[in-house]
């Protein structure tokens, strides 16, 4: 199996000269520990995994002579069985602190990174047990310039940064079809003829197993189930978990139980409405988005991409594919996409697909399944003048050849520039 350079690397390499402990989070098999391990293979770094039974009753049960019997430079895989190490690992960090404050040439950044696919397991008692102390990596599937083996900026649609941008391969539609329908998990790319529907049922009984069921009654993993597939049905819609929870039979407190379980261990993300003090009626429910869209066609019940592009599907989950783009394109520079990346829409039903905000400048984007977008697609843009910031390039993002003008300050933008 080759290993896929993940853009994140050069993030990481400036936090493990910064901080003590490295967090690498994000939904199970996407690639935390591999990369690890490749950023790590020609240097003197421990490594252990609390999936191993043994291992994880020492972590819990001593952790201190746990510390004692992996020393530093340290990897331990899926952390969140022993948040509990939190404490005992500031203690070591600040004594070897003070040793170098006392003279001792003691290294004190990277020492330890730690990786699992609970962000609230993982997360619980950081802010205040290592404060300061660590620096905090979210990776996803990979992106679309990963397999391309492209070097992956923030995308903004700033038409001077798009002319610098390097485009991805040209795909007709059935091929780019075909690689929203495979997603970015590595083992579908590094695996030579995977079965794709085995690797997604095998993927969701692992999840449901191993990260859901201590958290939901076994009795309800049919239900689950079944609200996990009520979701990517309705990926890149409104959320409305009355509907959702209708439709699956079970209570609004239950619903939003799971789905905090979703976004929490990565598999969905929440795109939330912009709003400020001189934008008024707006809607106030997040989007939602599956965070991979192969993972969202298996579980809608997609089996191959002529199907998908020919159902009502496909404009969703086109749409779904160019966000979780840019989502990446954000976190694999060590940037929080929850705080850049937003949604307009407002009670008179002018909506607009995306907002980028970013360094006090908003970017409006839509989003079309089609080579041949019509120019009424910019037509809530004037909104973002209301915003009070400065107003960047504005773009529809598409299927088209080449960059083109739609005005002088909006762009018909070709998928392959994400």
């Amino acid at each position: 199996m080759s290993y896929v350079k993940r853009n994140i690397e050069k993030i990481f390499r400036d936090m493990e000269k910064t901080f003590p402990v490295i967090m690498v989070t994000g939904p199970r098999q996407v690639g935390k520990t591999t990369m690890l391990s490749q950023l790590t293979k020609n240097e003197k770094i421990n490594s252990t995994t609390l999936d191993d039974i043994n291992v994880r009753a020492l972590a819990k049960e001593d952790p201190e002579l746990f510390l004692r019997t992996y020393e530093t430079p340290l990897i331990i895989d899926e952390f969140q069985y022993a948040p509990n190490l939190l404490s005992y690992i500031k203690i070591l960090i600040d004594n070897k602190r003070l040793e170098k404050v006392n003279g001792k040439k003691e290294n004190v950044n990277g020492l330890f990174y730690l990786t699992g696919s609970q962000i609230f397991q993982m997360m619980e008692g950081t802010s205040e047990s290592l404060a300061g102390r660590v620096g905090i990596l979210d990776l996803y599937t990979l992106s679309n310039r990963e397999i391309n083996g492209l070097e992956g900026n923030v995308f903004l649609p700033d038409l001077e940064l798009l002319k610098k941008r390097e485009k991805t391969e040209l795909l007709a539609t059935p091929s780019l079809f075909e690689k929203i329908l495979n997603g970015g998990y590595p083992e579908i790319y590094v695996t030579p003829n995977i079965d794709r529907e085995k690797f997604f049922e095998s993927y969701i009984r692992t999840y449901i197993e191993r990260d859901i069921r201590r958290f939901i009654n076994v009795q309800d993993e049919i239900k689950f189930y079944r609200f996990i597939c009520s979701i990517a049905a309705r990926t890149a819609q409104e959320l409305n978990m009355v509907d959702i929870c209708k439709d699956v039979g079970i209570t609004s407190m239950t619903g939003e139980k799971w789905l905090s379980i979703l976004v929490n261990t990565g598999l969905v993300f929440l795109l939330q409405p912009y709003s400020n003090n001189t934008v008024a009626r707006i809607v106030k429910r997040p989007k939602i988005y599956f965070t991979d869209t192969g993972l969202s066609c298996y579980l809608a019940g997609f089996l191959d991409n002529v199907t998908l592009e020919k159902s009502s599907y496909s404009g969703a989950i086109f749409e779904t594919y160019v966000v979780t783009e840019i989502l990446k394109s954000f976190t694999n520079n060590g940037k929080d996409a929850k705080k850049y990346l937003y949604y307009y829409r407002d009670n008179n039903g002018k909506e607009i697909d995306l907002l980028i905000i970013y360094n006090n400048k908003v970017y409006p984007l839509e989003i079309k399944k089609s080579a041949n977008p019509k120019i009424d697609s910019i037509k809530n843009f004037d909104i973002v003048n209301k915003f009070g910031m400065e107003i960047g390039n504005g773009g529809v993002i598409c299927m088209k050849k080449d960059i083109f003008p739609i005005d002088k300050d909006n762009n018909y933008i070709p998928i392959e520039y994400l």
